[in-house]
């Protein structure tokens, strides 16, 4: 049951850069955004509005603080990621810059919390640089034509991730999955139905494609990978989903092969196989402290700052 659920994690995160993929021919990416989290935001909201139990006890500062990691995860990395992708970024080599985010976030850790970083940590970081940079000079060698200063857009993304994650590691208090997302996907909705509505992107075009991409973006990724993000982090532990989620951009840069005809030579697969190098690097010894925790445990602070809180 574990492999499955792994599986069809990785398989719905992944969808997310596909998902954009698919988008970017029939419409701008606040006009795919706007109609993927305003329907979904109405849906979340009736839903919190009769079911208010795991609201209980929560502070304004709670749900502002949520309403911000909102921006950070899902506005500002998922407009990085879809712009890019519209701008000629392979899905892959997106996938891969927003997947260091945990490494970058675990070497920051040290200078910003004050916290300890492992000599491992920081070759892992290292190595997860240098294959992201391979991979990255493969999709602009392959003749695709896309400026270089694109392939800077999905690095904000990722420093917009890792800027979530410092500031939902800061919080003291715990809120429930169905809480962030609510307000996650509701903030999302609001900002981006003004950005729409301010550059007259927010009509959507009277195309079938268009609705099969946002479908797919709604059930596969939102529901689907988040969903299954907090599952399995439930039942396997940080560690478990933060080597997962380095799965993504082989996963993605395959499907995207395949389904777009998106690059995929050897020096996309070297750079890919030193990213997969560098998690297993990090993570050789954080497996055996995981298994050493119970289930009632509460999250231990250093495994705060490597979890990623918003969906691709």
């Amino acid at each position: 049951m574990n492999i499955l659920l792994s599986l069809a994690f990785v398989l719905c995160w992944s969808s997310g850069f596909i998902g954009a993929k698919l988008g970017a021919g029939s419409a701008s990416a606040l006009t795919i955004l706007m109609w993927r989290f305003l329907p979904l935001a109405v849906v979340l909201v009736a839903v919190a509005a009769v079911t208010r139990s795991a609201w209980r006890g929560l502070t304004t500062r709670d749900v502002t603080r949520q309403a911000l990691v909102g921006v950070l995860s899902q506005s500002g990395y998922l407009l990085s990621v879809y712009h890019a992708i519209q701008l000629g970024v392979s899905s892959g080599t997106t996938a891969l810059i927003d997947g260091v985010q945990p490494l970058v976030a675990g070497a920051l850790a040290g200078p910003l919390l004050g916290q300890y970083v492992s000599g491992r940590q920081w070759i892992g970081l290292g190595l997860g640089l240098s294959g992201v940079a391979v991979v990255t000079l493969a999709d602009a060698a392959a003749g695709t034509g896309v400026a270089w200063w694109a392939y800077t857009v999905p690095l904000l993304g990722m420093l917009s991730l890792v800027a979530a994650t410092f500031l939902e590691s800061r919080s003291r208090s715990r809120v429930a999955p169905s809480v962030s997302l609510t307000v996650h996907c509701a903030t999302s909705a609001v900002l981006f139905s003004l950005l729409a509505l301010a550059t007259g992107a927010a009509a959507p075009p009277a195309r079938t494609d268009f609705w099969v991409a946002v479908a797919w973006l709604v059930g596969l990724s939102t529901f689907g990978g988040y969903g299954l993000y907090w599952l399995i982090l439930k039942r396997s532990g940080v560690t478990e989903v933060n080597t997962l989620m380095f799965l993504m951009a082989p996963v993605t840069a395959v499907w995207g092969a395949l389904m777009f005809g998106e690059p995929f030579g050897v020096q996309t697969a070297l750079g890919l196989a030193v990213c997969l190098a560098a998690v297993v690097i990090v993570h050789r010894g954080d497996g055996r402290r995981d298994s050493a925790r119970t289930a009632a445990r509460a999250e231990p602070e250093e495994d705060r700052w490597t979890r990623s809180p918003g969906p691709a």
